[in-house]
Formats: structure tokens, sequence, C-alpha cells
């Protein structure tokens, strides 16, 4: 039973190798030797193996030194520029004496480069893997570290999975640095915070949590910084991989993390009072607290008048019921509740189903599976035959089934409608909860008809009130009701009337907006300044 305790209990892992304690002897920082030789000795013995490592031999002044770096990592073009150029005009001077002529010397060659010092090996190590070039000079207790970082990158595109109709059609991707910028440019203010992490005892990926230092509630910022100081994973290479360590539970089909690849989804939330985590690598960001009204939520909603918003949105709710019960009430009404149907459809669907050899459940089931088969089958397929190939697929299977009369032409139309409902939600992986629980619905109700299905959707409400994500409950602000909230739930309102953010969440600030004629004047001070 222990295993289950920990798929239902709260995380509780050990804490990850700071950097400090990598490439270091017992745990402790070791010093740099000032003798080149056994420094360089070091050096190699922990990256000779690599083909992308390189070093050179370079005379500082008087004094020898070596320049270490990886070539995958830095612009060799910017080594030459601002490396081995500037040493070229220090030869035969007395460019330095000690360490503490070091940083008169590097104001003098390398005044207009990014830096740091490394007074040990673990520093040098760690400066090596994140694009710095390491020159390390003979008798000299420190080294310099000049950064030359240089990554190829994805360019800046429209979003993949969160298609945009109206509204910013940027998307994250895999550069932290971009993802950062992108978020910073919406948001324009000192209160925005980014704190980074270092996560994988062998990656070491780095991962920033972005908050609004003026909003976000100080309890629940505690609380994200420990739960990702606790990860304790070998490697990490997309943000999916740390949600199970950050949810506060893992049983449970419903998403407990929500995940955007739309910079201003991701400022929208800042400015809720949410907090942002974004993974180096990953052109996914994370969203905590979550709550399950925002996958019915999309950005998009605020950029369209809120009549149409509001529409929209009570048709996300009516397709995710749509999608999680068509298919289950066909096969309890089909099997036991004849009496629910007009006598003239009944008579309609039973002769239909003449001659078909499976029950209704059968059938339906058949059927789903063959549409999972044929999504999962296009989404793997190569961009340009996937669509075509589940399109064109589902229209052959489905035709030829009916004329081979096994299945009816009505269970069809329901797979259809249910497969289309599961597309209209805004977030894909919480239309995955409901492509899992129909399955069950499905054979709950072929064993006990509507009885079933009602008994399932009241313990489905009952897990997702006893759910919670960062402490907030999950179905807030509907479970607990929180008449405050409800603006901005089911319906839009005006921007005008929506002026408070999520009670909640528990931000130091309740409301959008402050006072006018502050916000005037300081748009006059900045005007001036422009």
């Amino acid at each position: 039973m222990e295993w289950l305790n920990k798929m239902f209990s709260n995380k509780d892992t050990e804490m990850t190798a700071t950097e400090k304690e990598l490439y270091s002897d017992g745990g402790k920082e070791r010093p740099l030797d000032p003798s080149l030789e056994k420094v360089d000795v070091i050096i190699k013995k922990e990256f000779s193996h690599s083909i992308d490592f390189h070093y050179s031999t370079v005379l500082v002044g008087n004094r020898d030194g070596k320049v270490y770096y990886f070539d995958t990592l830095i612009n060799k073009e910017r080594l030459t520029e601002e490396i081995y150029d500037p040493l070229t005009n220090t030869e035969g001077k007395d460019a330095i004496e000690g360490t503490e002529d070091l940083e008169e010397f590097r104001k003098e060659y390398f005044s207009s480069v990014p830096y740091t010092f490394a007074e040990n090996y673990h520093q040098i190590f760690w400066k090596l893997l994140n694009g710095y070039a390491v020159l390390v000079i003979d008798g000299i207790e420190k080294a310099v570290c000049i950064n030359l970082g240089t990554l190829e990158k994805r360019t800046v595109s429209e979003p993949s999975t969160q298609t945009i109709i109206r509204g910013p059609k940027d998307s994250f991707t895999e550069s932290i640095k971009t993802n950062l910028s992108l978020i910073r440019r919406r948001i324009r203010n000192p209160n925005l915070c980014f704190e980074q992490y270092r996560v994988g005892q062998d990656t070491r990926t780095a991962v920033v949590i972005a908050y609004m230092k003026s909003i976000t509630n100080e309890e629940l910022v505690k609380e994200v910084k420990s739960r990702i100081e606790k990860i304790n994973v070998v490697g990490l290479f997309d943000s999916g991989n740390i949600e199970e360590f950050l949810t506060d539970k893992s049983m449970t089909p419903f998403p407990l993390t929500f995940n955007t690849e739309r910079p201003d989804n991701a400022a929208a939330n800042l400015i809720e009072g949410k907090i942002i985590i974004i993974v180096d690598g990953s052109p996914f960001a994370l969203s905590v607290p979550t709550v399950f009204t925002d996958f019915f939520i999309s950005t998009e909603d605020y950029y369209q008048p809120f009549f149409m918003a509001s529409f929209i949105r009570i048709i996300r709710y009516v397709a995710f019921m749509f999608s999680l019960l068509l298919p289950s009430l066909y096969v309890a009404i089909s099997t036991y509740h004849h009496e629910l149907i007009p006598t003239s459809l009944l008579i309609s669907v039973q002769a239909q189903r003449e001659g078909v050899p499976f029950p209704a459940v059968i059938e339906i089931l058949l059927m789903e599976l063959t549409f999972e088969v044929l999504r999962e089958a296009g989404v793997r397929m190569p961009r340009a035959v996937g669509q075509t190939v589940s399109i064109v697929g589902a229209l052959v299977i489905g035709q030829a089934a009916v004329e081979a009369g096994l299945v009816s032409s009505v269970l069809i139309i329901i797979v259809a409608l249910t497969a289309i409902a599961s597309f209209v939600s805004p977030i894909y992986n919480f239309s995955v909860a409901t492509r899992i629980l129909r399955f069950v619905y499905i054979i709950v109700a072929a064993m006990i008809g509507l009885y079933g299905v009602l008994l399932l959707v009241v313990i489905m409400v009952v897990h997702l009130t006893s759910l919670r994500s960062f402490g907030v409950p999950y179905l807030a602000p509907i479970a607990p009701f929180l008449m405050e909230d409800q603006k901005d739930v089911f319906l839009r309102m005006p921007v005008w009337d929506n002026i408070t953010r999520p009670s909640y969440l528990k931000p130091k600030h309740g409301k959008k907006v402050g006072d006018k004629a502050s916000q005037g004047s300081k748009s006059q001070s900045e005007g001036n300044v422009t």
C-alpha cells in the first residue's frame, strides 16, 4: 500500500545538488591552483573525451596562459575578436603580476564583454558548460570567464497547438531567454520577478519562475519555490517532466497545471496573481495554481466583444458535457430506457440496428477505439499526410462499417459528434481527460444504465471538489462558491466591469485598477521623458 500513499499524497522528494556541490571534493569548493600545469591537467581530465572541447595556448604579457571553450556553445568569430585579438596586444608587456591586478587587466583588454571571475574548479566547469570561454593565467589563482555563448534556436512563430484568430501571433520557443523577453515586453514593470533554479542531476536544466512581486501571494511563491527545490530527477528536457512533481496529487485524469505556448496568456496569468514556470528547452510554460474553469477560458476571449466571448465560452462547457456523456447516454437509453425515446425515433433507430450482430456497447467501443487509433496515427505520421489519413480513414472505415452491417448509422453520428466536441477545449491535455473518462462512462452505462451514468457524474464531482492545486480548490470559484469571482467564469463581463482579481488566489491587491489621477500623472511624466 506504500505506493498508493505516494500516489495520493503530496510529493516530498530529496533536494537536488546545488551548483556549488558539482565538480568539487566532498561537497566543498576546491580552490584554483596557481600552477597552470596543474589546472590544465584537471580541466583536460574532465572534458578531453568530448570532441567539441578545445583549448589553445596564449601569451598574456610575460605569463603563459590557456583558453578553454566548447566550440558547440560559443561563437568562434567572437572568440577571435574579443579574446585572441586583445591578447596579441599584451605580448612583451608586464600585463599582470598577481590576483590584485586581474581587474585592471580585464578593464584594459576585455572591457566591452560580459565576464565573471572563477576562483575554483566547479565555477570553471559550470561556465564552460554555459557558453563561456575561460582564460587561465599561470601564477594567478583566478580565471577570467568571458561570455561568448550562442545557441541555435528556432525563431518566434505562431502557436502550433493553440490556434489564434485574433490577437498576438507569437509563441514561446525553446530558448529560455527568448521566452523571458516575450513576457518582459508585455509587462514593463519592475515588480515582475524572474528567479532561476537548476533541475536535473545530469542535465542541470534552467528552470525560471516568474511572478509579480506586488500582486502574487507570498505564501504561494514560497510553496512553488519549495516544490521546485525538492524535484529530484536525472534529466529534465521539457516542462512536462516536472508537472507531476509540482501537483498535489497524481492519481487523477484531470490536469492540475495549466500549460501554454502563448506569451500573452502567460502575461495575463501573471497579472491575475499566478506564477509562471518556464523550462529551458521547452516551448510550453506552466501556470499555477490551476482551477477547472481555466481550461474553458482562452486569452482570445478578451480580444473579442464580450457577447461573442460569452457565447463561445458556453459552447465550450456544452461541448465538454457532450464529449463526456453522449456515447454513454446512447448506450444506456438504447439498452435499458427505451421509454425515453419518442416512438417514431425508436422505430427508426431499431430499424437501423436490425441485422447488426453486436450490442450497442460493443458497437460504440469498437468505433471509439478505431477513432482513437486514427487520431493517434494522424498525429504521429508525417504532417503532409497525417490529416489526410485520419480524415479519409475515418470516412472510409465508418462508411464501410455501416454498409457491412457491423454498426448502425446513428452510432456513426454519435461518435462523430463526440469527436468534434472533444476538440473544442482550448487546451489539448484537458481533452485527454474526457477521452479517458468516456470509456469508463460507456462501460458503466452498459452495466446499470442511466443510474450508473448519474452515479459516475456524482463521483466525478466529488473527486473534483477534493482536488487542490497549490492549496487552491480545483473547482473554485464554483465550489466553494465565490460570488465576487463569477464575472469571468461561465460568462465574460465587459472589461470595464471585470476589475477584480480572483479572490481564491489571495493576491496582495484585489483590484486591477488604481487611481486615475496618479495614472494620468505617470503617463504625462513618461511622455515628457520621451
